[in-house]
């Protein structure tokens, strides 16, 4: 009997997911929208809510970012855009393995693609970087003859998804053949990201509250894209020089009189290591330290590791592995004596040491894969963090989450007593008084 139950649930459930769908589908029939995806290996997020910002200075805007899987797109067509008048939906579209992209392109039928880059992410499901631009590809050519897209001139993999497209292709980057070409890229905290970007024949100059300058790229991407649509130049430079980086990534936390932190908690894949690395080296501060923890999406053995301590401990003062890779910095005996590398297990203890040791306006730089939540160690400094799980299992950061004051093992009583109140506070609301016993 209880196999004829999981059927009878699992039958439910497709039938369900399937009349989902079909409601996701006619909501993007009927909405009068321009329709915009946004993919590539990093810089979606930031590209996708810049975007909306700049875009919103003269038109309504709907949001699809941070969860980018087809049952959020699904999700985000049956309720919020379903009946909504919006101008424009601008959409993350994540790979998570092969043919992952394609059915979300079908679904969201994007009058726009933007292609930020192609890196090796998702290592287990892709292995090479061809096997991440197929997939890729697949929202470029989800585009109608009157689309467009716009693409990254500097990456050869995305580049060539111009071939077989059957839209117009608008290119950005620094390469001297891109449409919208990108210069005088300077960054270096505490000085903001600045640059300029060259079209036919217009020049603008853009500033932007980044500490790092490999933020240039999905910038850029997002402003071409917002010009390509009839922003003006003028709304382009004031909207993004506002823009702040979105939260844990590469996010400045300020604490006043202690320390500030660079968070960089979302995702740590191998490509991004070393410019994160870089904006370190470039910036001027009393001191400087990186903490390290998780890193993702490489091939070969973890020797990626110590690599990254070489490059590390040239650009900060100190060096700190958190996690259950941390032995594998193959740091020096002299380095681990003095005190330049530290090797701590738990991000508690990297919080404990950071606060008996902190300068006055130093800076750090937290750094991992978003399994580790390292983003508690800066949050610390202003909440009573009382949630140093090592493994909670949750995708959203801690701020999003909301829970991190409280001990991870009272987690659930505290979502079941805030669902209580919730319903106690409807049901008086509904009766105009305290309902009586």
């Amino acid at each position: 009997m209880a196999g004829v139950g999981a059927k009878l649930r699992k039958i439910r459930q497709t039938a369900r997911r399937r009349l989902w769908i079909s409601r996701a589908r006619q909501a993007r029939a009927q909405s009068k929208a321009t329709f915009i995806g946004v993919t590539g290996s990093s810089g979606k997020s930031t590209c996708v809510t810049l975007l909306a910002h700049l875009l919103a200075a003269q038109a309504s805007v709907h949001t699809q970012v941070f969860t980018n899987s087809i049952d959020a797109l699904v999700f985000s067509l049956r309720k919020r855009i379903k009946g909504g008048k919006f101008d424009y939906v601008v959409s993350e579209v994540g790979a998570r393995g092969e043919g992952s992209i394609e059915p979300m392109a079908k679904l969201l039928r994007p009058h726009v693609a933007v292609v930020t880059m192609v890196r090796l992410e998702h290592f287990s499901s892709f292995r090479t970087l061809e096997n991440v631009a197929q997939e890729k590809r697949a929202l470029v050519y989800a585009l109608p003859a009157n689309g467009l897209a716009i693409l990254n001139a500097d990456d050869p993999h995305v580049k060539t998804m111009a071939v077989g497209a059957r839209c117009r292709v608008v290119t950005f980057g620094m390469s001297d053949d891109a449409d919208y070409r990108i210069s005088d890229v300077r960054a270096g905290y505490p000085d903001a990201l600045t640059f300029k970007m060259h079209w036919k024949r217009n020049s603008l100059q853009l500033k932007a509250p980044f500490p790092a300058g490999y933020f240039w790229l999905p910038l850029a991407a997002a402003a071409a894209t917002a010009l390509e649509l009839g922003v003006p130049p003028e709304i382009v430079a004031s909207r993004l020089a506002t823009f702040l980086p979105r939260q844990n990534r590469c996010e400045l936390f300020v604490t006043g009189a202690g320390p500030e932190f660079i968070i960089d908690t979302v995702k740590a894949p191998w490509h991004s290591i070393d410019l994160a690395i870089d904006m370190m080296s470039k910036a001027v501060a009393p001191r400087k330290r990186i903490v390290l923890g998780q890193i993702s999406d490489y091939a070969g053995s973890n020797r990626k590791y110590a690599r990254a301590y070489k490059s590390a401990r040239e650009a900060a003062d100190q060096v700190i592995y958190v996690g259950d890779n941390a032995h594998r910095s193959r740091a020096g005996e002299d380095d681990r004596k003095s005190g330049r590398f530290q090797e701590i297990r738990s991000v508690q203890d990297v919080s404990d040491f950071i606060k008996r040791t902190a300068l006055p306006g130093e800076l750090i730089l937290l750094k991992s894969s978003a399994n580790l939540h390292l983003e508690r160690v800066a949050l610390s400094w202003a909440h009573d963090v009382r949630c140093w799980e090592s493994a909670c299992g949750k995708e959203q950061g801690c701020r999003a989450c909301g829970l991190y004051e409280v001990p991870f093992e009272q987690h659930n009583d505290y979502i079941l007593r805030r669902r209580r109140a919730r319903v106690w506070r409807f049901l008086h609301r509904l009766v105009g008084g305290r309902p009586s016993s």
